[in-house]
């Protein structure tokens, strides 16, 4: 599985393009993913959209991984060049993710204090391969001109750039004067995938304008689209290339095999911690049945309080059916019908006949059966008759 993260719309439908029979995955706290395959070569793909700024990017970011334990994570959209020499419609490969906004404020100016993200090794290495074999390019969309691919740093912080004289561009392109684009999302990712065991992860750009003051126009020819979707096929086949290189990459198995063995000693572990219900009937008792035991045990026969008073037996019976209940080890049918035979059962003793005793016991009878999967209910029914019998 490898996961691919999108911070806009058209970006996301770029990306949604490459994929067949794309189907919903609704996570718990309600982010919608859409699983699908890629086209060509059926390998397993999860998109999902986290919305511009860096700390919400970060957040999804996580939930994704959490969510499909992915081999590897894409980041693809579009980003403004900041050199001319960097063209629109062109592809950018982070090799670094600066996170920008880390700095001190002094007397003599603001002094830089960022973050950075480097690309893995090998991610870096098959995306070079990727771009020198130019087999990518068969993701273009029909008609479309081959853009540069260029590999380089990117710097993602928390402000729209879109001014090449304000003291914020100045400060940028003077302090970061090697990064290629500038975006806001990239470093909220780097980071989750960073602590997630260094999850290998890539930001893939398409350039839709020049973070000059021009991006209106920029953006009223079309460009956006344009840089999204050349974005979307470089990303798109370096997916496909990532996930074969996992499956070939003994490491990579191996990691699963541990990964496989530490699932099955897990689900050991739970269904060993589950709690453990028996079925006692008639006057059986259990001492104790469980998997791991933490502090003391005792073993014995439940303090009978007042025991030889069948009336207080009940109604401490009602009691202990009620706390059942309310922890579900009795479903609302089983509890109406339990609390109706304990009615009969208290007003047939209340009566003091012998006619009285004998409709109580049917109907405790009735209520044992009714409880008989709850052990320690079952038990104090059958306490309950014992003490109608000695009464008799």
């Amino acid at each position: 599985m490898i996961v691919i993260l999108t911070a806009l719309d058209l970006e996301y439908q770029a990306v949604r393009e490459h994929l067949t029979d794309p189907r919903v995955h609704r996570h718990t706290a309600g982010t919608r993913f859409e699983l699908g395959r890629l086209a060509g070569d059926g390998r397993r793909v999860a998109l999902g959209l986290v919305g511009k700024g860096n700390h919400p990017s970060a957040v999804i970011t996580e939930r994704a991984i959490a969510e499909f334990s992915p081999s590897a994570l894409l980041f693809v959209g579009v980003a403004g060049a900041l050199w001319p020499g960097v063209g629109l419609g062109d592809v950018v490969v982070a090799t670094h993710v600066y996170g920008y906004h880390g700095g001190t404020s002094e007397d003599d100016g603001l002094k830089a204090r960022p973050r950075v993200w480097e690309i893995a090794h090998e991610t870096d290495q098959i995306a070079r391969h990727l771009y020198r074999t130019g087999t990518w390019t068969g993701r273009l969309p029909a008609g479309a001109a081959v853009p540069a691919v260029r590999f380089g740093p990117i710097a993602a912080g928390e402000v729209v750039q879109d001014s090449a004289i304000s003291a914020h561009a100045q400060w940028v392109r003077q302090t970061y004067n090697d990064a290629l684009a500038i975006e806001m999302e990239a470093a909220g990712v780097a980071q989750a995938a960073h602590h997630n065991r260094s999850l290998p992860m890539a930001v893939v750009r398409g350039i839709s304008d020049r973070a000059d003051g021009t991006k209106t126009a920029t953006d009223g020819l079309n460009w956006q689209p344009k840089a999204a979707a050349n974005a979307a096929a470089f990303a798109v086949a370096l997916a496909q290339e990532l996930a074969a290189e996992h499956e070939n990459h003994p490491v990579s198995n191996a990691s699963d095999a541990s990964d496989a063995s530490k699932a099955r000693e897990a689900r050991e572990a739970k269904r060993m911690t589950d709690s453990v219900k028996n079925v006692a009937r008639d006057n059986a008792r259990v001492g104790v049945q469980a998997g791991h035991i933490h502090g003391n045990v005792t073993i014995g026969q439940p303090p009978q309080t007042r025991a030889s008073d069948p009336a207080a037996q009940l109604a401490e019976l009602r009691d202990r059916l009620a706390r059942a209940r309310k922890a579900q080890e009795v479903d609302e049918d089983t509890f109406t019908a339990a609390e109706e035979e304990i009615a009969v059962a208290a007003e047939s003793l209340s009566e003091s006949t012998e006619e009285g005793r004998s409709k109580a016991m049917i109907a405790l009878k009735k209520l044992r059966g009714l409880l008989a999967d709850v052990a320690e209910l079952a038990a104090h029914v059958s306490t309950v008759i014992a003490a109608i019998r000695g009464v008799l």
